[in-house]
């Protein structure tokens, strides 16, 4: 485990602040669940958990039939990183962390679509950018996105109603589970 020299002490309440520069690098969030845990030598143990992280199976099976049917390209992400992905090489993508235009295009809450701007890249340096993103939403708080993807040096297509609908299910049907 990697020291970091930073001392804190415990509330009365019981809590202790993860300081800040932990809290960037780890891109840890206000509001973000962590997941607590001790091991054999006494030490406790945070980790970001991710809500979606648990539905990695389920994903995987619905970005291959999303792949499958519709012929599209799909990554389905948590806050930070590709969980599940289908028509992309998975493992050049799958637990990369997110470009921040993404995580951007998440945090506005809303359906993007790619326009005639700048494309969107799913991870720095990847050869794919999103032709269409939906964000995941459970119980009010934003938990990933589905995304339909384009090669970078592909030529771009019209994003269709066909392929709104479709993504913007699945990051329906996925936020529905992640609250039962």
């Amino acid at each position: 485990m990697k020291a970091t020299g930073i001392v804190r002490r415990i509330d009365d309440l019981g809590r202790i602040v993860i300081p800040k520069e932990i809290r960037r690098t780890m891109h840890i969030r206000e509001g973000d669940p962590l997941e607590i845990y001790t091991d054999r030598e006494g030490e406790v143990i945070f980790k970001k958990y991710s809500p979606i992280g648990e539905l990695t199976e389920f994903a995987s099976r619905y970005a291959e039939t999303l792949h499958k049917t519709c012929g599209l390209a799909v990554a389905i992400c948590d806050r930070d990183a590709v969980v599940a992905c289908s028509g992309i090489p998975r493992k050049e993508y799958t637990d990369r962390p997110l470009s921040s235009e993404l995580e951007d295009a998440m945090e506005r809450r809303a359906l993007y679509t790619a326009q005639s701007g700048d494309p969107v890249p799913l991870i720095d340096g990847g050869s794919y950018s999103v032709n269409c993103m939906m964000p995941i939403i459970t119980e009010g708080d934003i938990t990933g996105c589905v995304a339909s993807l384009t090669p970078k040096d592909g030529e771009r297509q019209a994003v269709g109603e066909m392929e709104t609908k479709l993504i913007q299910t699945a990051a329906g049907f996925l936020g529905k589970q992640l609250e039962n």
